[in-house]
């Protein structure tokens, strides 16, 4: 029984490690001369439902700041600064959406739209954030899954 055990825990470390494996730093992110980017960061597909929810939340991904988005009408204070969301998924690729999600500088030239996966976030960034992604890789997937499903 002992010898099984060990080998369950050997077989989990290694599913660990694999899906570990696969999941890109900031730095190794490549970007097409657009600004896509084909490669999903974690190799998991995005949970939408958990990216509707990282979407709203006005701690971390914070899209209703500056985003109208009308699936999401029940919450208050929607932004006017960035373009409406609604069809986003109809009218942006995936390797788009993720790039821009990423860093949108590298798509739209002068945007104030912060850059979610990058450990340089800009001049006035809190030491304590230094060095850190605004939102983990496999965020910046499940926000992807979620915007892909707003095709109207």
């Amino acid at each position: 029984m002992k010898h099984i055990t060990l080998l369950a825990a050997s077989f989990s470390t290694a599913l660990a490690t694999a899906t570990f494996a696969q999941e890109v730093t900031p730095a190794d992110v490549v970007f097409s001369e657009y600004g896509a980017v084909e490669a999903s960061l974690t190799g998991v597909a995005g949970n939408a439902e958990n990216g509707a929810s990282l979407f709203q939340n006005r701690k971390l991904g914070n899209c209703l700041a500056c985003h109208v988005n009308s699936d999401m009408s029940d919450q208050g204070f929607h932004g006017e600064v960035g373009p409406p969301l609604d069809g986003v998924g109809a009218n942006w690729s995936e390797a788009e959406l993720r790039g821009i999600l990423i860093n949108s500088k590298n798509t739209f030239d002068g945007t104030i739209m912060p850059a979610f996966f990058v450990e340089t976030a800009g001049v006035r960034t809190l030491d304590k954030f230094a060095g850190k992604t605004i939102l983990a890789a496999q965020d910046v997937e499940d926000i992807l899954a979620y915007l892909l499903t707003l095709t109207e």
